[in-house]
């Protein structure tokens, strides 16, 4: 099965070069993935192809209106969310995706709920935002790709389509290298590998990535670890994972509270804060 992103934005010419490069090429020429992009202005009834208006109430700024964006979404034959809702109970076809600076977080997470969705249409808000009533009726979730304000949705689209294709078996190539980079394996998720090592130490377990080092061995006076060159694949697990949990709590202690975690990361943890108490 082949996913499909929709993309309903008024200036559709920003995703002209993002798609033409990268993983995300790759996986559109070999038919894995579909992205469409929806100019909004196409539905728009008047000569100056007018998508906003004044926010009732007052205030400043603009909203977008929500007949065009009504109409994008019936000639994408996208249904109300509470007729999708009746007809899609058992595996949603269709996902409807507003992206607005008040949306839930966008995390791994949802990708993963995302990569398992037929289609997936991304409304990109501008100026102040969307009128509430297409949220209302057609959207199934709001999201936001972190706090802080952007012009548009456009860049917000680009980061879910890359994060949730990613996931879609074969687009990187290897599908078991998708699994385990930072936020890769499911919150809670620990089963114990051939070696003993738990199998959230061999990716993220809703931590953050370990350093990574190539060659030459040596470089601006400074040396890789030995551990990664001596080929002790147990000792190289071993610190891969305290080196996630020391960038982890360094970077983003947020996410201990809710990362998949051993007895053994526990105590590793333990040691960490004992060094920076």
């Amino acid at each position: 099965m082949c996913m499909r992103f929709e993309i309903v934005s008024i200036f559709p010419g920003f995703f002209t070069g993002i798609f033409e490069n990268g993983i995300v090429r790759r996986a559109l020429a070999e038919g894995l993935v579909e992205v469409g992009i929806h100019d909004l202005r196409t539905f728009t009834h008047d000569r100056h192809r007018t998508v906003d208006d004044r926010p009732f109430g007052g205030g400043e700024g603009m909203v977008l209106k929500p007949q065009p964006l009504a109409e994008a979404l019936e000639s994408l034959a996208v249904k109300p969310k509470g007729e999708r809702s009746a007809e899609d109970a058992a595996a949603p076809a269709t996902r409807v995706i507003l992206l607005s600076a008040q949306g839930k977080p966008f995390t791994q997470a949802v990708a993963r709920e995302l990569c398992g969705v037929e289609r997936v249409v991304l409304l990109c808000g501008r100026y102040e935002g969307v009128d509430e009533r297409i949220n209302d009726l057609y959207c199934d979730m709001e999201l936001s790709i972190g706090d802080y304000v952007l012009s548009g949705g456009e860049l917000a689209a680009a980061v879910v389509v890359d994060a949730v294709m990613r996931l879609i078996p074969g687009v990187l190539g290897n599908e078991a290298s998708g699994e385990f980079e930072s936020f890769g394996v499911a919150d809670g998720e620990i089963t114990s590998d051939t070696d003993g090592v738990p199998r959230s130490q061999h990716g993220a377990g809703g931590l953050l990535d370990y350093p990574h080092y190539t060659r030459p061995a040596e470089f601006g006076g400074l040396r890789a670890p030995e551990v990664l060159m001596n080929g002790d694949h147990l000792a190289i697990r071993k610190w891969r994972r305290e080196q996630q949990l020391r960038k982890t709590i360094n970077n983003r202690p947020d996410l201990l509270e809710n990362a998949a975690l051993s007895d053994e990361d526990r105590r590793i943890l333990e040691n960490i804060w004992q060094e920076n108490p």
